[in-house]
């Protein structure tokens, strides 16, 4: 009688690891989009409208199965139409305006939105975590204003790039750039967004008049 086969060996707590790490190597490689709005307050709107519009109509048909005069703005409405050609300038307001209100809703459906939040590093495959703009500006500026030198700095943080304008009251210019293009690369590395901005470090010296 021939014996079974082996069961295969477990992988060993090396290989686990290094498995591990690899899988969280690629969880954090992968930028998430960015987040999607709610729009409650289009989305409200466009109800509200819809739903004004239709009770509307509803109730002047309902008057009028009820052997009841339909209400004058339809009956003139009605005319208007009969009457109006498809040239003539309140037709073509009026086509304009839908086309507009159109695009405006089609963009809001398939555009993200909340440009002010910045997507971070998935760390875990389920969550996601984002970053506010007005957040990561103001922790760069605090980095940058902790180099010696840098009397004021003003920070703005895009979606896709950082600009960081400094003062430098003393210090060489080339120095006190340099120290804060390693300080600021520190602090990026820190925030753990998914997309590194890129960062653009300009440093001038306080005018004569702000000086005094």
């Amino acid at each position: 009688m021939s014996e079974p086969p082996p069961l295969p060996e477990r992988a060993s707590g090396g290989a686990e690891d290094a498995m591990d790490a690899r899988r969280a190597e690629d969880a954090e490689d992968a930028a998430p989009g960015r987040f999607w709005s709610v729009r409650r307050v289009p989305a409200a709107l466009a109800a509200l409208i819809v739903l004004a519009a239709a009770g509307l109509l509803l109730y002047d048909i309902a008057a009028v199965r009820a052997d009841r005069p339909a209400m004058r703005w339809r009956r003139a409405l009605a005319e208007d139409l009969a009457t109006l050609r498809l040239d003539e300038t309140p037709v073509l307001a009026g086509a304009g305006a839908a086309v507009v209100l159109g695009v405006w809703l089609i963009a809001l459906a398939l555009t993200p939105g909340l440009r002010a939040v910045l997507p971070m590093r998935r760390v875990e495959g389920i969550v996601r975590a984002g970053l506010d703009r007005d957040a990561a500006a103001r922790m760069l500026r605090d980095r940058a204003t902790e180099v010696a030198g840098v009397q004021s700095a003003r920070v703005r943080v895009g979606r896709t790039s950082i600009s960081v304008r400094a003062r430098s009251h003393f210090r060489e210019l080339d120095e006190v750039r340099a120290d804060l293009d390693a300080v600021l690369d520190a602090g990026l590395r820190e925030l753990g967004l998914a997309v590194r901005p890129d960062l653009s470090v300009y440093v001038d010296r306080p005018s004569a008049r702000n000086a005094r």
